[in-house]
């Protein structure tokens, strides 16, 4: 006889959750009509958050995929103007990553996608439960249990 699983339920909650926000998010990239999808987003937000163009390996460690894919990402970026390669000026053997202005504007468009993608998801929360959830998300993200009283 097998023990029933307390935590089954919840699990399959959270995985229901994450589906949802990358359709709703999708979604919301779509409407935009911006040409990029849900994982090229990531790849945009992250390069923004340099302040020089990484290499593809810094991508790759940073958005914990394999460097393969981050090559992919790129290839889609860059054929839509979105991203350049320029060689690293101190190692020609090293291809760095940046954004073009139109790969910014893009990510501004993309920000704001997000924005109402959260808001439509976080709708049917109050302010309060709102606050509730940013804290257990908080918790569950960092790992470390909360200090209790």
């Amino acid at each position: 006889m097998t023990t029933p699983d307390p935590d089954g339920p919840l699990a399959e909650q959270l995985l229901r959750l994450t589906r949802r926000v990358h359709r709703i998010q999708k979604r919301h990239l779509q409407q935009r009509d911006l040409g990029v999808t849900p994982a090229q987003s990531r790849l945009l937000r992250t390069l923004a958050h340099y302040g020089s163009p990484p290499r593809m390996a810094d991508l790759a460690e940073h958005l914990e995929v394999v460097p393969r894919a981050v090559t992919t990402l790129v290839d889609g970026l860059e054929a839509n103007g979105k991203v350049r390669r320029v060689p690293d000026p101190a190692n020609r053997r090293v291809t760095r990553i940046e954004l073009t202005d139109d790969g910014r504007s893009t990510l501004a468009e993309v920000r704001g996608a997000r924005r109402s993608a959260a808001e439509e998801i976080l709708a049917p929360l109050t302010e309060k439960e709102r606050q509730v959830l940013g804290v257990l998300l908080d918790t569950l993200i960092d790992g470390d249990p909360p200090k209790r009283c």
